[in-house]
């Protein structure tokens, strides 16, 4: 039990209930104009969700919110043992205290390890098609891009590990690995996690493993935190309660940092910033969602994997020319489109002024995208239906 009396909760929202979102300034709705050049589109991309929280962080934030001074805050113990107990049991990895560094979200503590653990120029690998900012965090710090393009070979992503270490023998200071893999759905497995580590190991690479997705794995597959497989290699993972509870915009994630002097090194580069994460709201949040929202988020994966297996049968059913590839994790689909024989501003147009559904196209993800698009399943099932009925209309 936590300082606001919180237990762990069941699942009080109705997920097929639609919740009107107008009004709220949320950029999945509300960027609908800037980004398609409509509104008349049924959102499915930024990646979160259109599901009430956890009724264990509303009540909490609710709570908070009772007390009228939100001033200054301390990151209570409460919260890294939550968190700490939170891996625990759903990860099997014990993480030190020491070790966690807070941060005000993945995509700027992305940043702020790029220039605290490499220097203007240094190499940086990236395994594309993969999540926009991996690029624009190496780009805009004056890093290197090197590229290893993960390969697709029968609807199954993999990791080029033959040109994989082609990039860390050339000098390559450091590899961001997203695990489980966004945009392709990929969670990867320990052999393969393994193999990504004797290459570090042997060309000294430190990795940051963006692993904000950890909690959202389907039946038959298994997150393994790469921390967990070696104490040799430095590794920075970064997680957050964002994805998994729909908290994203309350803006709070952290560092786990294996190594001493990195560790110092990225606190100094947030203290040089002045970037501060004491939010009493996304601290609350932070918390309550580690604390009692265990049950809200096994209802939940139950009900985004029946959302899944239901777009691939449809796909299938069908005869549409799309498949959904990688899909293990993530409530990300996937979406081969390339049969469809369009190119990618013909595919994008197609997709908003026929089909009237906004997703995320496959090239803005890097090299291997091209022919794809990703599709955000967080919805109420009618929203998905309503989607894939009108895919279907536009393709016939």
């Amino acid at each position: 039990m936590s300082r606001f009396g919180l237990k762990d909760s069941a699942m009080a929202t109705d997920l097929d209930m639609v919740i009107d979102r107008t009004g709220t300034a949320s950029v999945k709705l509300d960027a609908c104009k800037a980004v398609f050049g409509t509104e008349d589109v049924i959102p499915l991309w930024v990646a979160d969700m259109d599901f009430a929280a956890p009724q264990a962080v509303s009540d909490a934030l609710t709570q908070r919110a009772q007390h009228p001074i939100y001033g200054y805050s301390l990151y209570p113990e409460t919260m890294f043992t939550a968190m700490q107990a939170w891996f625990l049991r759903r990860h099997d990895w014990a993480i030190k205290r020491e070790t966690i560094v807070m941060c005000p979200g993945v995509v700027p503590s992305m940043h702020a390890a790029i220039m605290a653990l490499s220097e203007v120029g240094d190499k940086v690998i990236v395994q594309p098609p993969v999540y926009p900012p991996f690029y624009s965090a190496i780009k805009e710090t004056g890093r290197e891009i090197l590229i290893n393009t993960l390969t697709l070979t029968e609807g199954h992503y993999r990791i080029d590990f033959e040109r994989l270490e082609q990039c860390a023998a050339s000098g390559a200071k450091l590899l961001l690995l997203c695990s489980p893999h966004n945009p392709v759905g990929r969670v990867w497995q320990q052999d393969e996690l393994e193999r990504v580590l004797d290459i570090a190991r042997r060309y000294q690479l430190t990795i940051i493993s963006d692993e904000i997705h950890a909690d959202l794995i389907y039946p038959d597959y298994c997150h393994i935190p790469l921390a967990t497989l070696a104490d040799d290699v430095a590794i920075v993972t970064a997680v957050s309660p964002s994805k998994s509870f729909n908290i994203a915009g309350l803006g709070l994630s952290c560092l786990v940092v294996n190594d001493l002097h990195h560790r110092k090194a990225i606190n100094a580069a947030f203290e040089r910033l002045h970037i501060s994460a004491c939010n009493p709201f996304s601290i609350t949040a932070f918390e309550a969602a580690y604390r009692g929202g265990e049950q809200w988020l096994n209802d939940l994966m139950v009900y985004i994997d029946d959302t899944r297996r239901h777009v691939i049968d449809y796909f299938e059913t069908n005869s549409l020319n799309i498949k959904v590839t990688g899909s293990q994790g993530t409530y990300l689909l996937w979406l081969d489109c390339r049969a469809i024989a369009l190119n990618d501003e013909e595919l994008k147009s197609f997709f908003i002024n026929k089909a009237k559904v906004g997703m995320n196209t496959g090239i803005s993800f890097g090299e291997g995208g091209s022919g794809f698009m990703r599709m955000n399943i967080a919805a109420p099932r009618a929203v998905i239906i309503q989607a894939l009925e009108n895919i279907k209309k536009a393709l016939n």
